[in-house]
């Protein structure tokens, strides 16, 4: 699983303290984030070092000033009321299979049915999580750099790339030292409970896992993220999202360091599935993850999700099936 406009804990989990060394101005507070890495977060933005560099054509470039944005609500509404084609037949012959296959499995009375759901980019949206964060970086600048705010609030969830710094260059950010500083202040708060509440799921997946846990399956959330750090905002969210969770058949696996690697992780724990059933069903949006579903369960339908991934991802093997959402209609 990997995080849209990011990647999941693929970064280092802790900001260096002197990762504003660099940045002059007026002394910034520094105060302890809530978060369960207690990683140093610093308020407000100093960014003066960059005048004189290059910085300041971004200020002369007399951008008009962007009124701030309830980013969470914004997104949430431009993903639901986006246009989009209705689902390929592919995509529902895949969806479909998948409920029958597990129908089949619970009236035979064989082993429990398990389909397997990775989260970020999957059952979940998470640029509006990056969004937000950028409108928060761009409240605390805005007074000393209104420009760089400006840009900032160009953004939309369309327009968030899987790398940080290919966003930014979206909007005309490339400075590396302004990269460095709003990259530090992203990964400081992406990875916590705290964020997790800004996620919108994609079209139809609420539904999807509905049908699945109610066909008999057990629902498995077998994502990256970390339990130290964002288990009790995961777990939230599938709750204020209306995910089936706390109830009997679903369960909520996520990595016990956030260091570990997503692959590793996965590869390491799709075997320990065994002990709850026959996983039929694996969903995630890294190729890579999918091929190592269908490593450990060659019978299993391993599915693709074409949203986002890592930048050279390898390619989907041989029976992994790609879809777009999990839109039945």
């Amino acid at each position: 699983m990997s995080a849209w406009g990011g990647g999941e804990c693929h970064l280092p989990l802790r900001r260096s303290c002197g990762v504003r060394a660099a940045f002059g101005g007026r002394e910034g507070t520094r105060e302890r984030s809530n978060d369960s890495r207690g990683a140093d977060v610093h308020a407000p933005r100093q960014l003066s070092s960059l005048r004189g560099s290059g910085f300041d054509d971004l200020r002369r470039k007399g951008r008009g000033t962007a009124s701030r944005r309830d980013c969470s609500a914004r997104a949430a509404s431009a993903i639901v009321r986006a246009v989009r084609p209705p689902p390929l037949p592919h995509q529902l012959a895949v969806l479909r299979d998948v409920l029958d296959r597990v129908t089949r499995a619970a009236s035979e009375g064989a082993r429990t049915p398990v389909v397997v759901f990775d989260l970020d980019a999957t059952l979940y949206d998470n640029r509006p999580r990056t969004l937000r964060i950028l409108e928060e970086y761009a409240d605390e600048v805005r007074a000393e750099f209104p420009d760089v705010a400006d840009a900032l609030a160009t953004l939309e969830a369309s327009h968030i790339h899987y790398l940080l710094s290919d966003t930014l260059r979206g909007c005309g950010l490339t400075h590396p030292e302004l990269v460095k500083d709003v990259t530090a202040y992203w990964r400081d708060r992406f990875f916590t409970d705290e964020y997790c509440r800004y996620d919108v799921p994609l079209n139809g997946a609420r539904d999807y896992v509905h049908a699945c846990h109610e066909a008999g399956a057990v629902v498995v959330y077998m994502t990256g993220r970390d339990v130290p750090g964002m288990f009790l905002g995961t777990v939230a969210s599938l709750r204020d999202c209306d995910f089936p969770i706390g109830i009997a058949g679903t369960e909520c696996v996520l990595k016990p360091d956030a260091t570990l690697p997503d692959e590793a992780f996965k590869r390491r724990a799709l075997p320990s599935l065994l002990r709850i059933g026959d996983v039929l069903a694996f969903f995630d949006n890294e190729p890579a993850n999918c091929n190592v579903a269908l490593q450990v369960f060659p019978h299993v339908l391993s599915v693709v999700l074409d949203t986002q991934r890592v930048p050279g991802a390898p390619p989907p093997d041989a029976g992994v099936e790609t879809i777009t959402d999990f839109r039945l209609d």
